[in-house]
């Protein structure tokens, strides 16, 4: 996957001087190359956890991680404690063709990755700067390309399932700086180049880039030729609200339009990729995942609880307290 002009800076996407960029992706790069740390053992959490900060599903189940890593039947609510993490667990990823093998950013950086649906982890991280990793997603179309926004640097790729990473693209350049990507989420429509868009959550609001990665744009209605030919395109009619962070994205694999996303605000629903959106309850989520045979289901991560909704984010039943 040949990736035309990804590696380019432009004013629009560093706020204009190279210089220090490239030295702390360098400096990101050269530290991340010594780093061997496991995911599970070895080093004392960095960061203060939650008890739970990444949900995906995984088959039938509904793996959950933040301070250890758990599975939860959705059909009986059955729970089963698969790891005890030495360090949190920021960021969780899965693609329905694989759905036991699990990628996760533990608290104080990298990345490791599970075959067996988070019972066995092991690192997987050559390549990558010695961060920490924000948000994961498996790309849509191909379970075998995973993306990774590193605080402080950008979006790096791997496209052999984790072994090895490359940079893509910077942060995106909001209100004249560059925001760190809170949530992303890989959705396989037509209107993006080559068929794939990545949406992103930053504490400014969405963002996207096309797989081409030739630049950050703001979601609008057509084409994505269009949108940036036409460079400033006016706002949707029904955006996300504006200001706030957002929080967790998650896209549902059976219906690609389908989008939802977690702010302080509540839980949002939008039914055509993100041109509008609404309100579809009050739920504070730290967390979301899609089911991939049902976009109406979904699974959310509160401070307290797993919950699920088979009716798009109207309404809630808990799965398992946390």
């Amino acid at each position: 996957m040949e990736r035309s002009g990804a590696l380019k800076k432009t004013p629009e996407a560093t706020g204009g001087g190279d210089s220090g960029t490239l030295c702390r992706r360098m400096f990101l790069a050269m530290t991340g190359g010594t780093y061997i740390a496991a995911l599970l053992a070895g080093r004392s959490a960095q960061a203060a956890g939650h008890a739970a900060s990444a949900v995906t599903f995984s088959g039938q189940s509904v793996v959950v991680a933040g301070d250890g890593v758990r599975s939860v039947d959705v059909s009986t609510g059955t729970a089963a404690g698969l790891t005890a993490a030495d360090r949190p667990i920021r960021a969780l990823a899965s693609h329905p063709d694989h759905p036991d093998r699990l990628f996760a950013a533990p608290a104080g950086g990298g990345i490791a990755r599970s075959d067996d649906g988070g019972r066995v982890w092991r690192s997987s991280i050559n390549g990558l700067p010695d961060a920490q990793v924000t948000a994961l997603a498996v790309a849509a179309a191909a379970p075998g390309t995973v993306y990774a926004a590193v605080a402080g640097d950008g979006l790096w790729c791997s496209e052999d399932a984790g072994r090895t990473w490359s940079f893509v693209m910077d942060r995106p350049w909001i209100e004249e700086a560059e925001r760190d990507v809170l949530a992303l989420t890989s959705v396989n429509l037509a209107s993006g180049m080559g068929g794939i868009w990545l949406y992103a959550g930053t504490r400014r609001g969405l963002t996207r880039v096309p797989d081409c990665f030739c630049r950050w744009q703001d979601v609008v209605a057509g084409d994505a030729m269009d949108a940036l030919a036409a460079g400033a395109a006016p706002p949707p009619e029904a955006p996300l609200p504006e200001g706030e962070p957002v929080l967790a994205l998650a896209s549902a694999h059976a219906a690609p339009e389908r989008l939802y996303a977690a702010l302080p605000s509540g839980l949002w629903a939008s039914a055509d990729s993100g041109v509008t959106w609404e309100r579809r309850s009050s739920l504070h989520a730290r967390a979301l995942a899609v089911d991939p045979a049902d976009p109406s289901h979904i699974a959310a991560a509160t401070d307290a609880e797993l919950k699920h909704s088979r009716g798009g984010g109207a309404n809630w039943t808990t799965l398992a307290a946390l």
